[in-house]
C-alpha cells in the first residue's frame, strides 16, 4: 500500500503540461517508417570455421560451411613429394583435409611433439608425428614404372568414371584396390580397439 502511494505522489510531482503532452502522438515520422527496398546483408555470415586458425579462415558458402576443394589425390594413393624439405620422398596418403587442400603422408613431414605425462609416475616423451602437407606439393607416383605423373579422368565401357596416370596409363580407381584399402583400414581399427580394451 505504501508503494502505491509513493508511485502516485511521484506521478503528481511530474509537471507535464497539456501543451507538451506526448500521449497520442507518433514517435517516428512517416518518412522514416517507409521501407523502399529490402535490406541485403553485405557479407556472407561464416559462423563455422572447421577447426581453422584465425589466419587460415576461408570463404564460406551461404550455409556458413567452408568451401571444400577438389584435389587430385585421394586416400590410399601413392605420391611423391616434389617440393619442400621432404622433396623426393615417397609415401601413401593416410588422411585428407578438403577445407584447406592438405594431406597427411605416411613417414613424410615428421614433426617432434613433446607429450606431457598423463598419469603420475609416467614420464613425458618426445613423439614424431606426421604433419599435413599441401596437395600441390605432391604428384601421383607409379610403383611399377618408378615415375611421377599427372592424373587424368576417363569413362570405362561399363560407364564407370576412373582416374589414371597420364604417363603410364595405369588405373588408380579399381575395385580391387578399394577392397584392399578397406580391409587394411578395418584391420587397423580392430587392432586399435583390441589395444585400447587391454
Amino acid at each position: 500500500m505504501a508503494t502505491m502511494s509513493a508511485l502516485q505522489s511521484s506521478f503528481t510531482s511530474l509537471s507535464i503540461s497539456s501543451n507538451s503532452s506526448f500521449l497520442g502522438q507518433r514517435l517516428l515520422s512517416p518518412i522514416s517508417l517507409s521501407v523502399t527496398s529490402p535490406v541485403k546483408p553485405t557479407e556472407n555470415p561464416c559462423l563455422v570455421f572447421a577447426k581453422l586458425k584465425r589466419w587460415e579462415r576461408k570463404k564460406c558458402k551461404p550455409n556458413s560451411l567452408p568451401i571444400l576443394h577438389k584435389m587430385h589425390v585421394k586416400f590410399g594413393d601413392t605420391v611423391k613429394v616434389i617440393s619442400g624439405r621432404d622433396k623426393g620422398k615417397i609415401g601413401e596418403v593416410t588422411k585428407i583435409f578438403t577445407h584447406n587442400s592438405t594431406i597427411v603422408i605416411k613417414d613424410v613431414n615428421l614433426k617432434t611433439k613433446h607429450m606431457k605425462s598423463r598419469e603420475e609416475g609416467e614420464p613425458g616423451q618426445i613423439v614424431k608425428i606426421e604433419a599435413p602437407i599441401h596437395s600441390s606439393n605432391v604428384m601421383l607416383y607409379s610403383k611399377d614404372k618408378d615415375v611421377v605423373s599427372r592424373v587424368g579422368h576417363k569413362v570405362l565401357e561399363d560407364g564407370q568414371k576412373v582416374r589414371y596416370l597420364i604417363k603410364t596409363g595405369e588405373l588408380l580407381d579399381t575395385i580391387e584396390k578399394w577392397n584392399q584399402l578397406k580391409e587394411a583400414k578395418d584391420k587397423e581399427t580392430t587392432q586399435v580397439a583390441v589395444a585400447s580394451a587391454s
